[in-house]
């Protein structure tokens, strides 16, 4: 995978001695106090590195989970503290606050090229408050801790939040290299893709993806179809889909993009089988029936292999791949199959490889893939796909302001 650009910090001047608020994404996944899965962090690491370098007092600011406003244990960034601390090989002094008397205290504490991280800032009913007042008062106070902010998580820059978008407002302010690496390969993606394009969406609901296939109907030669999305556009095409997670709402819309793209010449492809069984469990007998003859009693848990090798065969023939979602339940290993020949595909793309974040990041981990086997893995599912919708981005605007 290329690494993260260098950030462009030449117009805050010299940092030695700053304070230097950084907007990181580190929200990942725990299992009680045990992190599951750093990248996020790992992801983090070049700009605070160069900003340590510089001499700046970094002083970063992040969120965990969706706490509702308040304090909540169970979201804090503590252990996040300890790892970060360990993949810098320096000591992070974890602030048990965001704005209050413990993160003064640490930010006034801070000497040259040290590093502290403030408490959860969703534990302030600011931070996501659509109230343009009350935001900007919990910014107000966020910014006071800093001489210049440098936005560095991508995973938030879609969201109109006050440590993303009003923080901006209030300092002399930079992009940092993971947001402009993730906004580089963006571009790539949407203004001039090298062909063959293809483009593999999964996940639960297509709901979820009905403005990126809108939008990539007129921009990629190809979409793959799979994961419990498949079932509505199954249902569109009149087959039956058993007890398979289906969205009947979206039947008629499903069945409007597979006439656009006849239309417009783009292929849509769906799987031709499918990996079955009676229930969502782990242990469930899997089973290989063909797309348009799902049983009743069964429920749809993967793509078959056949699809899985078609998928492969589309996708290691294409110069640029943008992939979104899973194929299956890759949790369950028996119906992990066509999540990892889409993987596996993906690191024999001569060309462009994207891996569009959320839970395709997260599969291509657990099933064991290396973060540089491909050439980019997104930080930010949602902003990527609302990019790619062709939606602005606040945190991203913000800093052409």
């Amino acid at each position: 995978m290329a690494g993260i650009a260098a950030s462009d910090l030449s117009g805050l001047g010299d940092l030695r001695g700053k304070r230097v608020l950084v907007r990181s994404d580190l929200n990942v996944p725990l299992d009680g106090e045990q992190i599951t899965d750093d990248g996020r962090i790992r992801a983090s690491l070049p700009t605070i590195r160069q900003l340590l370098d510089q001499g700046a007092r970094v002083v970063v600011m992040a969120h965990l989970g969706r706490p509702k406003g308040a304090p909540d244990p169970a979201y804090s960034l503590k252990p996040v503290a300890v790892r970060l601390g360990e993949l810098l090989g320096t000591t992070v002094v974890f602030a048990p606050d965001t704005v209050g008397e413990s993160a003064r205290a640490a930010v006034a504490g801070l000497e040259d090229g040290q590093v502290t991280l403030l408490e959860n800032v969703r534990f302030n009913a600011g931070e996501t408050s659509k109230d343009d007042a009350e935001r900007g008062a919990f910014a107000d106070q966020l910014a006071a801790l800093g001489d210049a902010f440098v936005s560095d998580g991508f995973g938030v820059v879609h969201r109109k939040q006050a440590s993303v978008y009003d923080v901006a407002q209030r300092l002399p302010h930079a992009m940092g290299g993971l947001v402009a690496r993730e906004i580089d390969v963006l571009r790539r993606l949407t203004e001039s893709p090298e062909r063959p394009y293809v483009v593999v969406l999964g996940g639960s609901k297509v709901s979820d993806k009905l403005a990126v296939i809108d939008n990539l109907l007129g921009k990629a030669d190809r979409l793959l179809i799979g994961g419990g999305m498949v079932f509505t556009f199954l249902k569109a095409l009149g087959h039956g889909v058993g007890s398979s997670l289906l969205e009947d709402d979206q039947v008629d819309i499903c069945r409007e993009y597979l006439r656009r793209a006849e239309d417009s010449g783009v292929d849509i492809v769906l799987p031709t089988d499918i990996v079955v069984a009676a229930e969502f469990k782990a242990d469930s007998e899997p089973k290989v029936v063909p797309a348009d003859a799902i049983p009743d009693d069964m429920m749809g848990l993967d793509i078959g292999p056949d699809s899985g090798a078609a998928f492969a065969e589309a996708i290691r023939g294409a110069r640029t791949v943008f992939w979104n979602g899973p194929m299956g339940v890759f949790e369950f290993p028996a119906f992990a199959e066509g999540t990892r020949a889409v993987a596996q595909a993906l690191t024999e793309v001569d060309g462009l490889s994207v891996v569009g974040g959320g839970d395709s990041a997260a599969a291509v981990r657990r099933l064991g893939f290396a973060d540089d086997a491909f050439g980019h893995i997104s930080t930010g599912g949602g902003a990527s796909l609302e990019y790619l919708e062709g939606k602005t981005l606040p945190g991203i605007d913000v800093l052409d302001a």
